[in-house]
């Protein structure tokens, strides 16, 4: 069963002079336009395609990589606006459309969103939402304290920055905890610092415990050595010259430099760090 808004692995069935025709089981008619088609081919190979509906809303295929697919969250840019809604560059030949219902605020062209790609249900189109937080839900975790996991940074808030944790959850790392920058739209690693009562996810960008101290250090040292072996920063140095270099809290610093002072790695001295 081809899924729309996915990848599909589709045999080639025919070949015509407008592309090739693919099918599995209960499909035998799915059109790969010729400029998508492979230049080396034979009828009963196997293609990974992109599915989704073309300009007339029939299914067709690509091999195209679109910036989202179905189910899954993105940071597209608006390409257009009309009296219909919005419409996002998602990579494909037509636009991805956010109805006016599915915005929070009125989307602008030119300008970036975080949206939820799915199949609409009435419509049987493919379909995005601004509105992000009805497809997240901690009500059911899969996640554990302590745990890697992936994120997409969904917006800035009072507290600090709002998260999408693993596709499905919603998390928050607190302003002070963060010591790089930050934007909409990234995508980046972190680990789940805390799972509160009301399954609110507490996250942390930086490895917990004791593992946190190792990439500090590694990347201290690091440092250090492209520095030629002196860095003017000690642990006297002020928080902000220390997040500054190091993208990191001083308490991080501190414990840092103590671990490579331990390992004979450096010397702490009045004017900074020298390699040993």
């Amino acid at each position: 069963m081809v899924e729309i808004g996915n990848y599909n692995s589709l045999s080639i069935l025919r070949s015509t002079r407008v592309g090739l025709f693919l099918g599995d089981e209960d499909v035998d008619d799915l059109l790969l336009p010729t400029k998508y088609a492979p230049q080396d081919f034979a009828i009963g190979d196997t293609l990974e395609v992109f599915c989704y509906l073309d300009h007339e809303e029939r299914p067709i295929a690509t091999t195209l990589d679109p910036f989202i697919k179905r189910n899954d969250f993105g940071y597209l840019r608006v390409a257009e606006v009309n009296e219909t809604g919005a419409f996002l560059d998602w990579g494909l030949e037509k636009h991805l459309l956010v109805p006016f219902r599915e915005q929070p605020v009125r989307m602008e062209e030119g300008k970036w969103y975080v949206v939820f790609c799915y199949l609409d249900e009435k419509s049987f189109r493919l379909v995005a939402s601004g509105r992000v937080e009805k497809f997240l839900s901690n009500n059911n975790l899969d996640v554990k304290q302590g745990e890697e996991v992936q994120l997409l940074v969904n917006r800035k808030t009072d507290l600090g920055w709002d998260l999408i944790v693993n596709n499905r959850h919603r998390g928050l790392v607190y302003a002070n905890e963060v010591f790089k920058k930050l934007e909409v739209g990234d995508r980046i690693q972190g680990f789940v610092k805390q799972i509160r009562p009301d399954n609110k996810l507490d996250i942390s960008l930086e490895p917990l415990g004791f593992d946190r101290l190792e990439p500090a250090a590694q990347m201290i040292y690091e440092q250090l050595l492209q520095a030629d072996g002196f860095l003017g920063v000690h642990d006297k140095s002020s928080p902000e010259e220390i997040k500054s270099l190091f993208q990191m809290s001083k308490k991080t610093f501190k414990k840092a430099i103590g671990t490579l002072y331990k390992a004979r790695k450096i010397e702490i001295r009045p004017d900074g760090i020298y390699k040993v």
